[in-house]
């Protein structure tokens, strides 16, 4: 307990803030605006996982598999390996509570060099390319309805917007983020329920195992696929970006990351099944826009017209909470490294502005320069990578570290872990075979990492002091 602060006790939210109500030792209700609700964290994992993968990634896996059990099977494994990483997370998140993801677990676990690696990797591709992906994909609906209007236009307007509502406070924040995902799942649920009902004979695709499933799970074809399917759930561990103003952390940021990850499970194979359901595979088959193309079977060519627009707004809340949580990457890189100390300059309301633009220029400089797919797999084989050697963390940790405090530790350990690093690691030994290219890139870009790491750390000696104060201060809290 601390300063009058019962922390563990009768606390609420408020619809409208982001902020979470706590009862002091008196009873009497004090707002906490300081914090992130955890209201507010689950709606960023919610919107960081619900957004471009969805709604683009059938297309893809259509060219090479079109039985629609093993299809489903892609997005019901997808959602238990997320799973499995959340949990993990979890546990080392509550253990660890400082913001930052990937980069403060890896420097903690293993060095700090292999921490920058990591938070090069976020900074880089681990937010802005999926920023971009997202906004890329808002433009390519929004063009559906509006021909004359420029895709790319539309998606730099679209952050420059975000960029400057993440910019001001968290009030402002925190209620945008909440009402954008909490719109995102009722129109789902709704889209869901009318190609179900309005859609009088739906399309022969087989939802049963039959002969030949089996040879495709296990298969080439299905490890790329899973990889679109691992991308679409990337934004399980956004909440981790968050830690250190998150509400109580150690408490909340395990409910948080196993919630959202299982909501968003359910939505997946809502969402894939009625894509399969209501329009023909030869129409899906390729296409980015899958879900104009669902709408135009649900309500036809003008209905479809209005879905459109819908489905571009669904995307506002993605490319929101990436521009959100992505930032606190490199404003912890900002307070660790002297090099890059401009990155961890905030404004009055303790927002680190300078890293949001530095994020939202970095994703309008890949909405203006790279093709959709190659962005998709670089992206998916290097994230991959980094929640790999995290989830490993897990085992290392409680090797090194036994006595550590840990208010939450993996259910079922270490069957989560081994899951989720069985899986991740199958995909990416296929993507640096089938394809190489954008596998080597992402090796290339983790190399690239450990050079700026050692140009920025002469004469450094590592993560200053004032970091391991901060984690004892988040522990006590």
């Amino acid at each position: 307990m601390r300063s009058g602060y019962a922390f563990a006790v009768n606390w609420r939210y408020s619809p409208i803030f982001c902020c979470a109500y706590r009862r002091d030792a008196t009873g009497s209700e004090r707002l906490n605006r300081s914090k992130f609700s955890p209201t507010t964290a689950a709606a960023v994992v919610v919107a960081n996982m619900i957004g471009t993968g969805v709604f683009t990634s059938l297309g893809f896996q259509l060219l090479d598999i079109q039985s629609g059990f093993v299809l489903l099977m892609l997005w019901t494994i997808g959602g238990v390996t997320a799973l499995c990483g959340a949990l993990t997370y979890a546990e080392l998140g509550a253990a660890l509570p400082r913001s930052g993801g990937e980069y403060h677990f890896l420097t903690q676990i293993y060095h700090p060099g292999v921490g920058f690696v990591s938070g090069w990797v976020s900074a880089t591709i681990g937010f802005a390319a999926p920023t971009a992906l997202a906004a890329i994909t808002f433009g390519a609906y929004l063009g559906k309805v509006f021909p004359d209007l420029p895709r790319n236009l539309s998606a730099s307007a679209l952050v420059l917007a975000l960029t400057v509502v993440h910019a001001g406070t968290r009030r402002s924040s925190g209620g945008v983020q909440r009402w954008l995902t909490g719109l995102k799942l009722l129109f789902i649920v709704l889209f869901c329920f009318l190609g179900w009902s309005l859609v009088e004979q739906g399309q022969p695709v087989r939802f049963l195992p039959a002969s030949g499933d089996g040879v495709l799970l296990t298969s080439g074809a299905f490890a790329v696929a899973l990889i679109f399917v691992n991308y679409a759930y990337t934004g399980w561990n956004a909440a981790t970006y968050l830690t250190s103003e998150l509400d109580a952390p150690q408490r909340n940021l395990p409910r948080v990351l196993a919630l959202g990850t299982m909501v968003v499970a359910v939505s997946y194979v809502m969402l894939n099944f009625t894509f399969l359901y209501v329009a023909p595979i030869s129409e899906l088959t390729g296409q980015l826009e899958i879900g104009y193309v669902a709408a135009q079977h649900i309500f036809g060519a003008d209905g479809a017209q209005i879905m459109g627009v819908a489905l571009a707004l669904l995307l506002v809340s993605t490319v929101s909470a990436m521009i959100l949580a992505g930032p606190r990457v490199l404003h912890v890189i900002g307070q660790d490294f002297r090099a890059f100390r401009w990155l961890a300059k905030t404004n009055e309301h303790e927002i680190p502005t300078v890293a949001i633009w530095v994020q939202s220029a970095l994703a309008l400089l890949f909405i203006w320069t790279a093709s959709f797919e190659s962005i998709l797999v670089f992206a998916g084989f290097t994230l991959g990578v980094s929640t790999f050697l995290t989830v490993t963390g897990v085992f290392v940790l409680r090797w090194r570290q036994p006595a550590l405090e840990r208010p939450f530790r993996v259910t079922g350990y270490p069957l989560p872990p081994l899951i989720y690093l069985l899986v991740t690691g199958w995909t990416l030994g296929y993507i640096l075979v089938q394809r190489p290219e954008e596998g080597w890139m992402g090796l290339s870009l983790m190399t690239l990492g450990g050079v700026v790491y050692w140009l920025s750390s002469r004469g450094q000696r590592g993560p200053n002091t004032s970091t391991r104060e901060r984690n004892r201060q988040l522990r006590d809290s």
